[in-house]
């Protein structure tokens, strides 16, 4: 059976725990039950924080109506300090932050810059200050791709990345409004003012790392002179190369270029076998050419020195000096001719005497190939048989007169 249904015993029953001897107007009654107060338990918890925080505010039981008012009155200023309390306590717990090691925090106190605060556990006054981090160690990428205008009047399509990082967090917050916007536009006009003034040839080939050199120190001056905060770190070429329209007549250029570079591989090495021998001719020339030059010098001088002891010995026996000089010019002569003509004292006529033909039968000296030589022995045999050949013709010449 219900606690409230008519006839029961549910006077006993109360789900709120009134019972018989509690009541709502303080009466020791029991005909009026029902939920405990509201405003009773909020004048309960109010009496517990005026005793925590020192107010006076306890009601007495049965007491005036003029005392109850008074103590509602100060029991409701104590719980309006407590809210404002905790309202204040949370107001201060939201301004508390923490700034990481890689990040820096910009402070804007009712809109105006404040500070720049650096990594660790912060506090700023919520509502009236606005903190916006930045991380400033993470490097940043940017690509960037377009077809521009070459000096030569030629168009190539260059693709490019910019890395950059956060060097200034206030000017990046506050000065520009889109900082990586701006770099974008500006890394199109490095580009572009760097590619119109190189030649295609540079551009496509070796000139890439100079005009990614070019193209950074003019894309850090823009962003200092706009204020953005940026710093660049690289400005890499990833790839130039000419539009789609021409690639096929700029691969054969490129194959021609190779086919160039080879022939010239292949004539530096031709030069580097022959110019070695030729330098090893010419040496060996000088130094044939050296040689002959001393030794000449030396025969010079040893003629010299010759001629001055025939010359001292000639001083002291002209006679027997110049007869000894006559006989060894004639053995050299003779020796070194195998015919020889004889002109006879007396005679009309000149006899011609083939020694070659005398000297097959003598002993002779030098290599079968060379001059034939006499020595004195031989020389004197055949010249006592010319001599004796003369003189037969000479007598028989006579007779016959």
């Amino acid at each position: 059976m219900a606690w409230n249904e008519p006839g029961g015993n549910g006077d006993n029953k109360d789900p709120w725990g009134g019972g018989n001897n509690n009541n709502r107007g303080g009466n020791k009654g029991g005909g009026d039950q029902g939920p405990p107060d509201l405003d009773e338990a909020l004048r309960k918890l109010q009496d517990k924080l005026n005793g925590i925080f020192g107010g006076s505010g306890k009601r007495a039981s049965g007491g005036s109506g003029g005392d109850d008012g008074g103590s509602s009155s100060s029991s409701g200023a104590g719980f309006f300090w407590v809210v404002v309390l905790i309202a204040v306590l949370v107001w201060a717990g939201m301004g508390v932050y923490t700034v990481d090691q890689q990040e820096r925090g910009v402070v804007l106190r009712l809109g105006k810059y404040s500070e720049t605060v650096g990594p660790g556990l912060q506090w700023n006054p919520p509502l009236i200050d606005l903190v916006q981090k930045v991380n400033v160690t993470r490097v940043r990428t940017r690509d960037h791709s377009a077809l521009m205008l070459t000096k030569d009047e030629n168009i190539v399509d260059v693709n490019m990345t910019v890395q950059y990082v956060i060097s200034d967090t206030k000017d990046f917050v506050l000065t520009v409004r889109d900082p990586e916007a701006s770099l974008s536009h500006a890394a199109e006009s490095a580009l572009r003012h760097v590619v119109g003034s190189t030649n295609m040839h540079d551009i496509l080939t070796q000139g890439r790392e100079a005009l990614s050199d070019q193209v950074q120190t003019r894309l850090q001056s823009y962003m200092a002179n706009y204020g953005t905060g940026l710093q660049i770190s690289k400005v890499n070429i990833k790839e130039t190369k000419a539009p789609n329209q021409v690639q096929d007549a700029f691969d054969d250029v490129i194959k021609a270029r190779e086919d160039e570079q080879r022939v010239k591989n292949e004539a530096e090495s031709y030069a580097n076998g022959v110019v070695p021998e030729a330098r090893g001719q010419a040496q060996r020339v000088l130094e044939e050419a050296s040689a002959y030059r001393e030794q000449v010098v030396a025969r010079s001088e040893g003629d010299a020195k010759r001629f001055t002891a025939l010359l001292t010995e000639y001083e002291k026996a002209p006679e027997v000096t110049r007869e000894r000089l006559y006989l060894d010019t004639m053995e050299q002569v003779l020796s070194e001719n195998p015919k020889v003509l004889v002109d006879v004292e007396g005679g009309n006529n000149m006899m011609y005497l083939p020694l070659d033909k005398l000297m097959q039968n003598r002993p002779v000296s030098g290599d079968a190939n060379g001059p034939v030589r006499l020595d004195s022995q031989s020389l004197r045999e055949v010249t006592d048989q010319v001599v004796d050949q003369l003189r037969q013709r000479q007598s028989t010449r006579s007779g016959g007169r």
